[in-house]
Protein backbone atom coordinates (compact mmCIF):
# COMPACT_ATOMS: atom_id res chain seq x y z
CA UNK A 1 0.00 0.00 0.00
CA UNK A 2 1.05 3.31 -0.85
CA UNK A 3 1.55 6.02 2.40
CA UNK A 4 -1.49 7.75 2.00
CA UNK A 5 -3.49 4.25 1.53
CA UNK A 6 -1.75 2.78 4.98
CA UNK A 7 -3.37 6.05 6.96
CA UNK A 8 -6.47 5.16 5.22
CA UNK A 9 -6.76 2.15 6.36
CA UNK A 10 -5.65 2.33 10.23
CA UNK A 11 -7.34 3.68 12.93
CA UNK A 12 -7.40 3.02 16.76
CA UNK A 13 -8.38 -0.33 17.03
CA UNK A 14 -11.16 -1.07 19.67
CA UNK A 15 -11.47 -4.87 19.91
CA UNK A 16 -8.82 -7.58 18.32
CA UNK A 17 -8.71 -10.88 17.33
CA UNK A 18 -6.29 -13.92 19.05
CA UNK A 19 -4.12 -13.69 16.26
CA UNK A 20 -0.45 -13.37 16.68
CA UNK A 21 1.88 -10.31 15.06
CA UNK A 22 4.61 -12.63 14.19
CA UNK A 23 8.16 -11.98 15.03
CA UNK A 24 9.25 -10.67 11.94
CA UNK A 25 6.92 -8.33 11.41
CA UNK A 26 7.15 -7.26 15.47
CA UNK A 27 10.84 -6.53 14.81
CA UNK A 28 10.10 -4.12 11.65
CA UNK A 29 7.98 -1.88 13.76
CA UNK A 30 10.39 -1.72 16.67
CA UNK A 31 13.14 -1.04 14.23
CA UNK A 32 11.34 1.99 12.54
CA UNK A 33 10.64 2.89 16.39
CA UNK A 34 13.58 2.63 16.98
CA UNK A 35 14.64 4.72 14.09
CA UNK A 36 11.98 7.51 15.01
CA UNK A 37 13.13 11.01 14.77
CA UNK A 38 14.33 12.63 18.33
CA UNK A 39 15.81 16.11 19.41
CA UNK A 40 19.60 15.77 19.32
CA UNK A 41 19.06 11.84 18.56
CA UNK A 42 19.36 10.74 22.07
CA UNK A 43 15.93 9.17 22.23
CA UNK A 44 15.19 10.01 25.96
CA UNK A 45 13.16 7.23 26.45
CA UNK A 46 12.65 3.44 25.85
CA UNK A 47 9.97 0.61 24.56
CA UNK A 48 8.72 -2.16 26.60
CA UNK A 49 7.47 -4.75 24.46
CA UNK A 50 5.05 -6.90 26.35
CA UNK A 51 3.63 -10.23 25.28
CA UNK A 52 2.99 -12.05 29.12
CA UNK A 53 -0.50 -12.28 29.75
CA UNK A 54 -0.14 -12.51 32.90
CA UNK A 55 1.51 -9.11 33.08
CA UNK A 56 -0.43 -7.51 30.61
CA UNK A 57 -3.70 -8.87 32.98
CA UNK A 58 -1.93 -7.41 36.35
CA UNK A 59 -1.22 -3.75 34.03
CA UNK A 60 -5.06 -3.74 32.82
CA UNK A 61 -6.04 -3.70 36.43
CA UNK A 62 -5.29 0.03 36.20
CA UNK A 63 -5.88 0.99 32.74
CA UNK A 64 -9.55 1.04 31.42
CA UNK A 65 -8.17 0.12 27.56
CA UNK A 66 -9.20 -3.50 27.28
CA UNK A 67 -6.81 -3.72 24.11
CA UNK A 68 -4.05 -3.85 27.08
CA UNK A 69 -5.30 -7.81 27.16
CA UNK A 70 -6.74 -8.27 23.97
CA UNK A 71 -4.06 -7.28 21.74
CA UNK A 72 -1.17 -9.52 20.20
CA UNK A 73 1.77 -7.35 22.06
CA UNK A 74 1.61 -4.44 24.31
CA UNK A 75 4.20 -1.39 23.77
CA UNK A 76 5.27 1.01 26.66
CA UNK A 77 7.05 3.76 25.95
CA UNK A 78 8.74 5.18 28.80
CA UNK A 79 10.59 8.49 29.47
CA UNK A 80 13.66 9.51 31.36
CA UNK A 81 12.63 10.47 34.67
CA UNK A 82 15.67 13.11 34.45
CA UNK A 83 19.39 13.59 32.33
CA UNK A 84 22.24 13.97 34.00
CA UNK A 85 25.95 13.69 32.82
CA UNK A 86 26.31 9.59 32.66
CA UNK A 87 23.57 9.63 29.92
CA UNK A 88 25.50 12.47 28.12
CA UNK A 89 28.91 10.90 27.91
CA UNK A 90 27.05 6.86 26.99
CA UNK A 91 25.47 8.92 23.99
CA UNK A 92 28.62 10.93 22.88
CA UNK A 93 30.84 7.81 23.39
CA UNK A 94 27.90 5.97 21.25
CA UNK A 95 28.12 8.53 18.48
CA UNK A 96 31.85 8.76 17.98
CA UNK A 97 32.02 4.57 18.19
CA UNK A 98 28.99 4.02 15.29
CA UNK A 99 31.03 7.20 13.08
CA UNK A 100 34.19 5.42 13.85
CA UNK A 101 35.63 9.15 14.93
CA UNK A 102 37.74 10.51 18.25
CA UNK A 103 34.99 11.38 20.63
CA UNK A 104 37.19 15.06 20.94
CA UNK A 105 35.53 15.57 17.27
CA UNK A 106 31.96 15.59 19.54
CA UNK A 107 33.14 18.49 22.42
CA UNK A 108 31.47 21.18 20.70
CA UNK A 109 28.31 19.05 19.71
CA UNK A 110 28.21 18.33 23.13
CA UNK A 111 28.70 21.46 24.61
CA UNK A 112 26.14 23.23 22.92
CA UNK A 113 23.46 20.47 22.07
CA UNK A 114 23.64 18.35 24.93
CA UNK A 115 25.13 20.33 28.23
CA UNK A 116 22.49 22.61 27.86
CA UNK A 117 20.06 19.49 29.29
CA UNK A 118 21.81 19.49 32.65
CA UNK A 119 20.83 23.29 32.93
CA UNK A 120 17.28 22.23 33.12
CA UNK A 121 15.38 20.79 36.02
CA UNK A 122 13.84 17.77 36.01
CA UNK A 123 10.49 18.33 35.79
CA UNK A 124 11.86 20.19 32.72
CA UNK A 125 13.31 17.11 30.99
CA UNK A 126 11.09 14.94 31.62
CA UNK A 127 8.37 17.39 29.96
CA UNK A 128 10.90 17.07 26.74
CA UNK A 129 11.75 13.57 26.96
CA UNK A 130 7.62 12.97 27.05
CA UNK A 131 7.14 14.74 23.54
CA UNK A 132 10.10 12.10 22.24
CA UNK A 133 8.33 9.56 23.05
CA UNK A 134 5.39 10.79 21.94
CA UNK A 135 7.25 11.35 18.13
CA UNK A 136 8.45 7.70 17.89
CA UNK A 137 4.63 6.60 18.99
CA UNK A 138 3.47 8.33 15.68
CA UNK A 139 6.05 6.26 13.67
CA UNK A 140 5.19 2.73 15.44
CA UNK A 141 1.58 3.94 14.17
CA UNK A 142 2.61 4.35 10.47
CA UNK A 143 5.35 1.42 10.69
CA UNK A 144 2.67 -1.06 12.54
CA UNK A 145 -0.51 0.12 9.01
CA UNK A 146 2.88 -0.62 6.69
CA UNK A 147 2.66 -4.12 7.85
CA UNK A 148 -0.88 -4.15 8.14
CA UNK A 149 -1.33 -4.85 11.15
CA UNK A 150 -3.67 -2.91 14.12
CA UNK A 151 -2.28 -0.77 16.37
CA UNK A 152 -3.87 1.24 19.14
CA UNK A 153 -2.41 4.39 20.87
CA UNK A 154 -3.62 4.81 24.32
CA UNK A 155 -3.26 6.76 27.36
CA UNK A 156 -5.52 6.35 30.07
CA UNK A 157 -4.05 4.15 32.94
CA UNK A 158 -2.27 4.63 36.21
CA UNK A 159 1.47 5.58 35.63
CA UNK A 160 2.47 5.25 38.75
CA UNK A 161 0.96 1.64 39.35
CA UNK A 162 2.44 0.45 35.82
CA UNK A 163 5.82 2.46 36.86
CA UNK A 164 5.77 -0.15 40.15
CA UNK A 165 4.68 -3.02 38.37
CA UNK A 166 7.19 -3.18 35.64
CA UNK A 167 10.11 -1.68 37.83
CA UNK A 168 10.99 1.55 36.30
CA UNK A 169 11.67 4.09 38.78
CA UNK A 170 14.71 1.68 39.52
CA UNK A 171 15.60 2.36 35.70
CA UNK A 172 14.94 5.72 35.69
CA UNK A 173 12.20 5.58 33.84
CA UNK A 174 8.26 6.82 33.31
CA UNK A 175 5.76 4.83 31.55
CA UNK A 176 3.96 8.18 29.60
CA UNK A 177 2.09 6.34 26.41
CA UNK A 178 1.05 3.23 25.47
CA UNK A 179 0.49 1.15 21.71
CA UNK A 180 -1.54 -2.33 21.59
CA UNK A 181 -0.87 -4.28 18.47
CA UNK A 182 -2.30 -6.95 17.00
CA UNK A 183 -5.34 -7.53 15.11
CA UNK A 184 -9.06 -5.81 14.03
CA UNK A 185 -12.10 -7.90 15.04
CA UNK A 186 -13.81 -6.66 12.16
CA UNK A 187 -17.47 -8.33 13.53
CA UNK A 188 -17.36 -6.95 16.87
CA UNK A 189 -15.41 -3.58 16.38
CA UNK A 190 -17.94 -0.97 14.94
CA UNK A 191 -15.35 1.32 13.95
CA UNK A 192 -13.69 -0.57 11.62
CA UNK A 193 -16.19 -0.33 8.99
CA UNK A 194 -16.67 3.72 10.10
CA UNK A 195 -15.34 6.37 7.61
CA UNK A 196 -12.17 7.81 8.42
CA UNK A 197 -12.91 11.78 9.90
CA UNK A 198 -10.76 14.26 9.24
CA UNK A 199 -11.10 18.17 8.78
CA UNK A 200 -10.96 18.95 5.12
CA UNK A 201 -7.42 20.19 4.45
CA UNK A 202 -9.17 23.51 3.54
CA UNK A 203 -9.95 24.10 6.83
CA UNK A 204 -7.29 22.23 8.18
CA UNK A 205 -3.74 24.04 5.97
CA UNK A 206 -3.16 27.49 6.81
CA UNK A 207 -1.11 28.45 3.88
CA UNK A 208 0.86 31.69 4.58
Amino acid sequence: MELVEMLQWRYATKKYIGKKVSSEKLERIITAINLSASSVGIQPYKVLVIEDLDVRKKLSAYSFNPQIMDSSHLLVFAAFDSINADIIEDYVKLIAKEREIPVERLAVFKEKALNGLLKKTDEENFIWATKQAYIALGTGLIAAASEKVDATPMEGFNAESFDELLGLKEKGLKSVVLMSLGYRDEKEDTFSKLKKVRWPKEDFVITI
